[in-house]
Formats: C-alpha cells, structure tokens, sequence
C-alpha cells in the first residue's frame, strides 16, 4: 500500500493511546503488532510516543495526565475525524447537542484539534491537518480498519455524526441484526452495534479495531502479553474473525482478521 498523505474530511485519520504506563503499553503494542516506536519530547510531561508500521505512522501514545486521572478517566483509545477546520467543527458539534471537552487549539505546526463528546457520551476528537496529515499507513496488518461506536442511543447518535460529518449511517438491506454501517463518501469505515447488545452501565464509546493476519495467533499472543478479554476469538458470519481485548494497562481494543477474498 502506498503511504497515505492527505485524509478527506469526514475519514479516521489518526488514534491516540492515553496510558497510564508508557514503557509497558510500547512493550506490547511493539510486541503485538510488530510496531516500531519514537519518542517526542512534550516538555515537562513526557515524551509522545509516535507508533510507526513498516516506517509510516499508524498511532501514538501518551502517559495520562494527572488532571485526566482525577476525573476518573480510564486509560482509552480515542479516535481523530479529519475536518476541513476544526473551529467550526467544534462549534457545529456543540449546536447539535455534543460536550466540548477542550476547546480547539494548534499542535505546532502539525494541525489544529478539539476534543468533543457525543450526546450520548462518547469522545472523539477533531483534527484539521496542516503539515501532519496523521496515519499515513492503511490496509495493512497492524494498521487501524475500523471503529465501532458503542452508545446507548445509535439512532441520536447517528443523526448527530451525519449532521457533522456528512456520513450516510443506515441498516444493511436483508440485515436483521440492527447493526449500522457507516459509509464517509465512498467509504465504509465503521458502524454502529445495537443497544440491546451493549452492558447499559458501560460509557459510550469507540472501539478501534487492528487488522491482523490470524484473530487467533494475534490473541494467543495478546494474552501472553497480558492483555486482559471481553470477547475471545470468534467468527462474524461472511465478515471475519474478530475479539476484543483490553491492554495491560486497561485499554480496549479489537483485532479482526478479514474473511478471504
């Protein structure tokens, strides 16, 4: 695949590890996805670890903040959308009911980015590319595929992301299982699972997935590792084979190996 150099609006184009250990979550992502790591200094709050797949970007990490911690907050994955201009992004996403958890701002020179909550909860945020476009790395194993939104109210939370983002979010003819595709132009790029399906005491939120050779290898080694299951191994009838695991330190992820073409 050749390397990525511009996202369209609307598109996941970068994830971001919030840790509360570091040096342990680069020991396994490294491990697991045959990641490669460098470090950024952040000034007195650490270095920002920039996960790299095959010498592209694919992810990056940070130690948690003490205020992040106080607030109770896990440590998580959150997922960037790709906008044209994240002020009005930000703006748009608090008229149409989301939380402005931080207000846009720049990163340098790289882009401008806001961190937004949905109506029902869940974080995702902003990101308006300058000279960093973010994953420039897709359709390959260790790479992000996919993301599933987990929320209490998918048909609010549908009307909310299309409003803002543009995407067409509707149930795949003949499926009778509720779940919702969503499509960014051309592009499926994620979806959104049924209520009935969820634990109603859990938060509302993205769940990234990693694609990966072999769900089962990937997993055995994930375990190993001292990853921690929600979902074991299992087959997604003419989609794949997926499971969903939670790092050491806390954060949840899935693996999903692709069925055959």
């Amino acid at each position: 695949m050749p390397t990525v150099e511009k996202h369209s609006p609307g598109s996941f184009c970068w994830i971001e590890l919030a840790t509360s250990h570091q040096g342990g979550a680069k020991n396994f992502y490294t491990t697991l996805f045959n990641w490669t790591v460098n470090d950024f200094p952040m000034g007195p709050e650490g270095v920002y670890s920039i996960f790299q797949l095959q010498g592209r970007d694919a992810a990056a990490g940070y130690t948690m903040r003490e205020e992040q911690r106080s607030q109770g907050i896990p440590p998580n994955w959150l997922l960037y959308v790709a906008v044209a201009d994240a002020d009005a992004a930000t703006k748009r996403a608090s008229e149409l009911g989301g939380n402005v958890c931080v207000s846009s701002f720049d990163v340098g020179e790289m882009g401008r980015m806001a961190v937004l909550q949905d109506p029902t909860g869940a974080a995702f945020a902003v990101w308006q590319a300058k000279t960093g476009p973010g994953i420039k790395i897709i359709g390959e194993n260790g790479a992000l595929c996919w993301a599933d939104l987990s929320s209490p109210d998918p048909a609010g939370a549908a009307k909310f992301y299309s409003d803002l983002f543009g995407w067409q979010i509707t149930k795949e003819e003949h499926d009778e299982s509720g779940y919702l595709h969503i499509k960014n132009g051309a592009d499926f790029i994620g979806g959104m699972p049924p209520a009935k399906h969820r634990q109603p005491s859990m938060p509302a939120h993205w769940l990234l997935y990693f694609q990966v050779a072999s769900c089962d290898e990937s997993s055995a080694k994930a375990k190993v590792l001292g990853g921690h299951f929600y979902v074991e191994p299992m087959t997604v009838e003419k989609v794949g084979r997926m499971s969903v695991i939670a790092d050491p330190q806390g954060a949840v992820f899935a693996l999903f190996q692709p069925m055959p073409r």
